[in-house]
């Protein structure tokens, strides 16, 4: 059976980007993952690929799971990667969302496999997206990586460029092997304190879902998304005040946001930005755009 097994083949779709997220170490705080997931179903995605998993992963490190049916094993679910076609009727482009959790093996083998899907659907670009644990503060605005293999790509990533050395993911190997192929290919990272590593991090896919509207023009209804921010950002800060010592820090990383922000000059959105953001804005208030 080959590596890649596909359901159907999809048919139309539009200049597509593919967007690609894993669960492991690319993953704090399951921002990526949460992105990606959330862009499946604010655009009613539907499965068409999959990868299997026995050739990528250690199952002793990526164990599989098992349902129960009253008292009875009814089916076992293997760590695998899937592949989603999602419509965005409003747009110049459709998606090809990539989502599973980080093989454990074969990766230059594993990240041709996506390489050939790209082709073979006719990507025009892939954005892969990331998140890291750092020294930030959960009260500040998320801090926001990325590359680009395009120059035009770097522009409209709008954010700061990378300058990590040292081990990667199945992220970094990925955009390598796109930029090698002459395939677009940005990533985009965002950073999650650490403080809080265990927690689920809305605000940084939320973050992650804003960068992916403006690198590849497609919008979605992000309310949900904005509302468990929110509530994010609230309940962490109740926690954070019940310690001396983490306020103390957190505090400290507060500052040096802030002065770091008053040490760089304000971006002003470009035009395409703000006309989204209108977009946006009267969408999630049901109002039809003249």
């Amino acid at each position: 059976m080959p590596p890649l097994i596909w359901d159907r083949r999809p048919d139309e779709l539009r200049a597509p980007a593919m967007i690609c997220a894993f669960q492991g170490w690319n993953d704090a705080g399951d921002s990526a993952s949460t992105a990606v997931s959330f862009l499946a179903s604010a655009l009613e995605a539907n499965r068409f690929a999959r990868i299997d998993s026995q050739e990528f992963y250690d199952f002793q490190a990526n164990r599989p799971s098992v349902r129960l049916t009253e008292g009875n094993y009814e089916e076992v679910m293997w760590p695998t990667v899937e592949v989603f076609e999602a419509f965005a009727p409003r747009a110049t482009r459709d998606l090809v969302l990539v989502q599973g959790v980080e093989p454990s093996m074969r990766w230059r083998a594993f990240s041709a496999h996506i390489l050939d899907l790209a082709e073979a659907l006719g990507v025009q670009v892939v954005v892969l997206l990331g998140a890291l644990l750092g020294d930030v503060a959960h009260s500040r605005p998320v801090t926001m990586t990325g590359c680009a293999s395009d120059p035009s790509l770097v522009s409209r990533l709008g954010i700061k460029p990378s300058t990590y050395e040292g081990p990667t993911g199945i992220v970094g190997v990925l955009h390598h092997t796109c930029a090698q192929a002459g395939l677009p290919s940005a990533a985009i990272w965002a950073g999650v304190p650490h403080y809080v590593a265990a927690a689920a991090n809305p605000k940084a896919a939320l973050a992650l879902v804003r960068r992916v509207e403006g690198l590849v023009g497609v919008s979605v209804d992000v309310s949900e998304l904005e509302l468990a921010s929110a509530d994010y950002e609230r309940q962490v800060g109740i926690a954070v005040q019940s310690d001396p010592d983490i306020q103390a820090f957190v505090e400290r990383l507060e500052q040096e946001a802030d002065a770091e922000a008053e040490a760089s000059p304000n971006e002003v959105p470009d035009g395409d930005t703000l006309e989204r953001e209108f977009q946006r804005f009267l969408k999630q208030r049901g109002i039809r755009p003249s």
